[in-house]
């Protein structure tokens, strides 16, 4: 069988591993001689992808995608998720992912990997085009801002967060528990923000 064939299957993801090619049989000099002749292209170490996928999401958050995908078990968090909820009119620099204390936190190139506890909490899929991300959800999100962002950055989103009308809107009572998870005392914010 052609070893380019072994991949076929693998080539219609939005991304692999170099684990993953050589379960199928494909060494990491085959894969490095298909990144040259272009017919895979390397993402970051040991991440590559085919060169025809396409993962039909938005331009301006295919790079988070192929970040999530590409960092095992990963959660969208902090920056990036207040992004995504248009919680803050801060453009990210970087992409912001959160990973269990206990894993190794990968180093890829314009992501910062967050080691946190607690990876349950508030844990949610979100659809981006033909893709489903792993992100902590609004008010998770708004806790962690407490959290690791600072203050300003916190209540401009949870500013943000209490304005949207509708069922997008942060729900207050889940907010006050995963802040009392977290011991964040955010009462007083709550209280500056809704006058």
């Amino acid at each position: 069988m052609d070893n380019f064939k072994k991949l076929s299957e693998l080539l219609e993801k939005p991304l692999f591993s170099s684990s993953d090619a050589k379960q199928r049989g494909v060494s990491s000099s085959l894969l490095s001689y298909y990144v040259n002749i272009g017919l895979i292209e390397r993402i970051d170490r040991g991440i590559y992808r085919g060169i025809d996928s396409n993962m039909n999401v938005d331009f301006q958050w295919e790079d988070l995608v192929l970040a999530v995908k590409s960092v095992p078990n990963a959660v969208v968090c902090l920056t990036s998720a207040l992004a995504l909820y248009y919680l803050t009119d801060e453009i990210p620099r970087m992409h912001w992912l959160a990973v269990a204390n206990s894993q190794r936190a990968p180093k890829r190139i314009g992501t910062k990997i967050i080691r946190m506890r607690n990876m349950s909490l508030g844990r949610s899929e979100m659809e981006l085009g033909s893709e489903t991300i792993q992100i902590f959800d609004m008010e998770r999100t708004v806790i962690d801002a407490f959290r690791y962002l600072g203050k300003e950055v916190a209540i401009k989103a949870l500013k943000s967060g209490l304005t949207i009308q509708g069922n997008k809107r942060i729900d207050l009572k889940m907010l006050q528990e995963y802040a009392q998870v977290f011991r964040i005392n955010i009462d007083q914010y709550i209280l500056a923000v809704s006058t």
